[in-house]
């Protein structure tokens, strides 16, 4: 059997910036196993596999189709730069002849939106809770050392804690952060963590104007750091969108390959994430 196989990167209009997905396009679903062995094999932060629902329809054709996501070592609920990614698959490589698709996933149906040079994410919108410092002291050292935190916020239902830095610290303070993940993973082994999100409000009166700034760490998903996540501002675009006021924002991950966001906290309880991609590699794994 052969599998084409797309490695695309999100959140960019450059090759080698984003975040990379690899994206594979199936005619059959695959068993769970060979999903997850596909996704090891491919060691992104994910893979993306999507799979038609009409038997009739074809990935140019179909408006509708299934798509799950892998990282290495398991799947998850949701992802937003491998939704980006395989949206860009459908438009570009396989010239998805609508201006719209929608995707069922585990996190519901993900519409997106083909939008001038970029694609429109329509995303559930994760608003975390306050949390008490004291009981997140060893994940906090972890992550952070003894930088000052201004707030502690936890989205219980995608399992990410927010950890947003004092105004007093500089943007290098945030960029220059050398996280162990082995020691981070090792600082909650409770189950209600999943991810560390580190931010810090931003330089909006700076060009290009970023509202916010952040990085994201998911050891416990097998992923050191993500380069660029679209899931994780779901959450940050509630926190930040409360404490700054704003409904639109542009956000800035900074990896070290760093990668934009557009941002709308729209009123019925969703979010709307832009960005670009470009696709960088074709291929075909043989089974």
């Amino acid at each position: 059997m052969e599998i084409p196989v797309f490695t695309v990167d999100a959140f960019t209009n450059l090759p080698f910036k984003g975040n990379p997905a690899a994206v594979c396009p199936l005619v059959h679903e695959l068993t769970y196993e060979l999903y997850q062995k596909i996704a090891a094999e491919m060691n992104l932060s994910e893979t993306a596999f999507i799979t038609r629902i009409n038997p009739s329809d074809s990935f140019t054709t179909g408006s509708r189709f299934r798509l799950r996501w892998f990282t290495p070592t398991t799947e998850v609920n949701l992802c937003g730069h491998a939704t980006l990614a395989a949206a860009a698959v459908l438009f570009q490589c396989k010239e998805n002849v609508n201006s719209v698709v929608v995707f069922e996933t585990r996190s519901g149906d993900l519409t997106v939106t083909q939008q001038g040079e970029g694609y429109l994410m329509d995303f559930p919108l994760n608003s975390p809770t306050q949390e008490n410092p004291s009981e997140f002291r060893d994940v906090i050292m972890a992550a952070v050392g003894n930088h000052p935190v201004q707030d502690v916020y936890l989205c219980s239902n995608t399992k990410n804690l927010l950890l947003r830095l004092a105004d007093s610290c500089d943007r290098s303070v945030l960029t220059g952060l050398k996280v162990d993940h082995v020691a981070l993973q090792s600082s909650d082994r409770s189950g209600r963590i999943m991810g560390v999100i580190l931010t810090m409000k931003g330089s909006p009166d700076e060009q290009p104007g970023y509202d916010f700034y952040s990085r994201y760490f998911a050891p416990w998903y097998g992923v050191p750091e993500d380069p660029v996540t679209g899931s994780t501002h779901t959450i940050l675009g509630s926190y930040w969108s409360k404490h700054l006021g704003k409904k639109r924002m542009l956000a800035y991950q900074c990896s070290s390959r760093g990668g934009e966001l557009e941002l709308e906290v729209r009123d019925d309880g969703r979010i709307n994430i832009a960005g670009q991609t470009v696709t960088v590699l074709q291929g075909t794994i043989r089974l």
